[in-house]
């Protein structure tokens, strides 16, 4: 008969370490939308910054293309509670496409084809923790996971990610986007389970 140490329960899932509170892992990728898929034809696809004084810059997908790419690995987690690790992107850095924007906002309303935004701090989208991203797991982005890009914000809840991105508009205050309107947590952080407003 072996002997089994007091309070032994096996090994532990190293994965869980990874994993913000009331979350679980998953190898699927759900699809989760607010509304239809929109169709974008790429010759007709622009991403437009705006600032807080009205100046635009925007690419066209071609150009977009043409920017350098980073390949983000990447920890996302959906506010519906299920948590997807090390998953693979290709995109450009907001960093990047910021490059030749003036601007001294703060804060910045992402929105997309089909009338969906979310807002975020200015900063969250800085410093290489946020990219507009066209391809998942070496292939074209799908429509129903945002294709033909989102934006791929990994720090924060996945609703802030927005699929379809059309822009982002630079602002001096801070406005909420379509579910912080209906009761999502205005900024989202999964490790404090910034769900719903109060959280």
């Amino acid at each position: 008969m072996g002997i089994v140490t007091r309070g032994f329960r096996g090994r532990r899932d190293p994965s869980a370490e990874k994993l913000p509170p009331g979350q679980y892992l998953t190898r699927e990728f759900p699809v989760l939308s607010a509304g239809p898929t929109p169709d974008i034809p790429l010759d007709q696809w622009r991403f437009t910054i705006r600032t807080e004084d009205g100046a635009e810059r925007s690419w066209t997908w071609r150009e977009l293309l043409d920017l350098p790419s980073e390949q983000p690995t990447v920890d996302i987690h959906c506010v519906t509670k299920w948590s997807k690790l090390a998953t693979r992107w290709e995109g450009v850095s907001v960093d990047t496409l910021l490059a030749d924007v003036s601007t001294s906002a703060r804060y910045a309303l992402a929105h997309s084809y089909g009338g969906y935004s979310t807002n975020l701090p200015l900063a969250d989208l800085r410093d290489g923790k946020a990219w507009i991203a066209y391809r998942y797991d070496g292939r074209d982005l799908p429509g129903e996971h945002g294709g033909p890009a989102r934006l791929l914000v990994p720090h924060l809840y996945f609703w802030k990610s927005a699929k379809w991105v059309s822009g982002i508009e630079l602002r001096a205050d801070d406005t909420p986007g379509f579910w912080e309107n209906l009761g999502y947590h205005n900024y989202g952080d999964p490790w404090r389970e910034q769900r719903y407003t109060g959280d």
